[in-house]
């Protein structure tokens, strides 16, 4: 069984304690590698180093720092094959989403940051009184980044990019249920020559190690993706220390479907927002707000595509849906699917724990479920299944459709369609989302802020938001006349 390792002062190392985690194959449900189980002594001694390089660092050019993005990029890109086939094996995921978006996603992360580093410019405002403010912009210190368990890759370095490109020291903490290509990254990071401490990952479980990284007094900022509830525990710790915080949270996405939408392409990106990755995507729409007078002709018509998935092996080319990504996540969704047949709710396909032949038989599988007949403020369409759960509304009226879109405690991401502009406009403008896609879904521009409003979080990530996340401002006014 395969030993990883943790990456601290530019060398891999177990937990200081020696202890292990086991991980384990979601397709199998069986364990095939063990991480270490890392404590305090681990987070203070990566907290440490970071603390060493960050002085070199900080005074490194922004455009040597993109440098290192760009090698970093270009050894990703080299290994692509192999970390694609590392993040199948270790989430779940089908191996053909892994080949076109998480790890091509992870060398876009790099070298879209790689280029910030040099672009990032600070504010100068002229006053009529003869005078002039400009804002200097300096890294932070040391940042903790804490990265989820469904797009490893992916958000590991879409938080650390940021963060090292404006000449921060990071210590990272992927999730202890997917850490395979955060540890591969570690050993491409060695292979780059990256100075020692620049970078550090630690492996281990959210009360030990994230928590300790969350409450160490010389880590100045915390980035964190991942559940609302993990979420406010951090703001609960980080906040009497005054920490820097961005907090990209749960989601309850809805999907509103007017009846002059384009049908077919509605139909298919509906089905691709509400099951890519087993619906274990924060910006996946799972509750489907559809106009009543083509409501029946759009349930056809989605069922169609949802029982059409191909559910398997992820390492199958073919295969469209994956196991889900632990035993504990397996019966939390199908929980959820006995609590909507107890609020009323009519499963039309799927609603089942599924078994696929040959070695996946043992897997944490569930059917791709569609189900109707639940009010829009049942548990069901009020709280966050993550998994491949959708349920179908029936709404009347415009105004309708915006309340019941907003109704629900988080407000990360939505979409609409239709072919009515001025509608698709009015809409927009009142959603109580941080993310809204119209005639399309999932469609970024890494340039954009992302982040949710209400239980969805607080912050945003991206673009110049990332790069003034991860620095201090200080204005410096001088008066010359």
């Amino acid at each position: 069984m395969e030993k990883l390792a943790n990456y601290i002062d530019g060398q891999l190392a177990p937990a200081a304690s020696g202890g292990w985690l086991e991980d384990f194959e979601p397709a199998t449900g069986k364990p095939y590698a063990r991480i270490p189980d890392s404590h305090k002594a681990d987070i203070d001694n990566a907290v440490a180093a970071a603390q060493r390089a960050f002085p070199e660092w900080s005074a490194t050019s922004s455009a040597e720092r993109g440098a290192w993005l760009l090698k970093l990029a270009a050894l990703v890109e080299r290994d692509l094959e192999k970390l694609v086939g590392a993040e199948s094996l270790d989430s779940g995921k089908p191996v053909a989403l892994a080949r076109s978006l998480d790890i091509p996603r992870a060398v876009t992360n790099l070298r879209f940051f790689a280029a910030a580093a040099t672009q990032f410019a600070s504010e100068s405002h002229a006053m009529e009184s003869g005078a002039i403010n400009y804002t200097l912009r300096s890294p932070l210190g040391v940042v903790g980044c804490i990265s989820p368990w469904n797009l490893p890759l992916y958000l590991f370095t879409w938080k650390l990019a940021p963060a090292l490109a404006a000449g921060n020291c990071v210590v990272a903490k992927p999730s202890e249920l997917t850490p395979m290509t955060a540890y591969l990254f570690s050993e491409l990071c060695i292979e780059a020559g990256l100075p020692a401490g620049v970078l550090n990952v630690v492996h281990g479980l959210g009360p030990k190690a994230g928590a300790r990284l969350v409450e160490h007094p010389d880590v100045k900022a915390i980035s964190f993706t991942g559940g609302t509830r993990t979420g406010a525990d951090i703001a609960s710790r980080a906040a009497p220390k005054f920490k820097k915080l961005s907090l990209e949270l749960g989601g309850k996405n809805p999907t509103i479907v007017f009846a002059d939408c384009d049908f077919e392409r509605t139909v298919s990106e509906s089905a691709r927002a509400a099951f890519s990755n087993q619906g274990e995507i924060c910006l996946c729409g799972s509750r489907i707000l559809v106009e009543r007078s083509l409501y029946e002709r759009f349930r056809e018509a989605f069922m169609q595509r949802v029982q059409s998935l191909r559910l398997g092996d992820p390492s199958d080319e073919r295969t469209e849906q994956g196991p889900l990504i632990s035993e504990a996540h397996l019966q939390k969704v199908l929980g959820y699917l006995d609590l909507a047949r107890k609020e009323g709710g009519k499963i039309l396909c799927g609603g089942r724990r599924a078994n696929p032949k040959g070695r996946c038989t043992t897997g944490w599988f569930v059917e791709p479920t569609v189900i109707e007949n639940l009010p829009s403020d049942c548990r069901t369409n009020q709280e966050e299944i993550f998994g491949p759960v959708v349920t179908l509304i029936a709404f009347d009226t415009e105004e309708q459709a915006i309340d019941w879109a907003n109704s629900t405690p988080y407000g990360l991401a939505a979409s609409l369609w239709s072919e009515n502009t001025s509608r698709c406009h009015r809409v927009a403008a009142r959603l109580e989302a941080g993310l809204i896609w119209v005639n399309c879904w999932m469609l970024r521009d890494l340039r954009v802020p992302m982040g949710g409003v209400k239980q969805s979080g607080t912050g945003r990530e991206g673009g110049w938001e990332a790069m003034r996340f991860f620095t201090e401002a200080r204005n410096v006014c001088i008066k010359y006349a």
